[in-house]
């Protein structure tokens, strides 16, 4: 079952950006994640505002495989600097519909 990384990310410090960024890209491929979209062009269109610099989107061929990428041992340090210079929301989503 695909499942979807949904992220609100802004930073607090850039400092982690330059270290993050080569190794979360290999390590998403690794796990067979791509990445649908990765901007700071967003606008909230609904509700009370939740601000954030940027919105990321992934694709998961699993829920196995977002957990073995967000636990691999090479991420961990770096997912620790994000949260550390960032504030990120992720959210995890089954790729499917209840309510049809």
């Amino acid at each position: 079952m695909t499942y979807y990384s949904v992220l609100a990310v802004t930073p607090t410090s850039e400092d982690w950006i330059p270290d993050y960024l080569p190794t979360a890209n290999r390590l998403v491929e690794k796990h067979g994640g791509k990445y649908l979209a990765r901007t700071a062009s967003h606008a909230q269109v609904e509700g009370s505002e939740q601000a954030a610099g940027l919105r990321i989107v992934l694709e998961w061929p699993s829920k196995q495989a977002a957990l073995d990428f967000m636990n691999d041992p090479e991420y961990v340090p770096h997912l620790a600097a994000r949260t550390n210079g960032s504030h990120s929301f992720h959210f995890l989503i089954e790729g499917k519909d209840d309510l049809a």
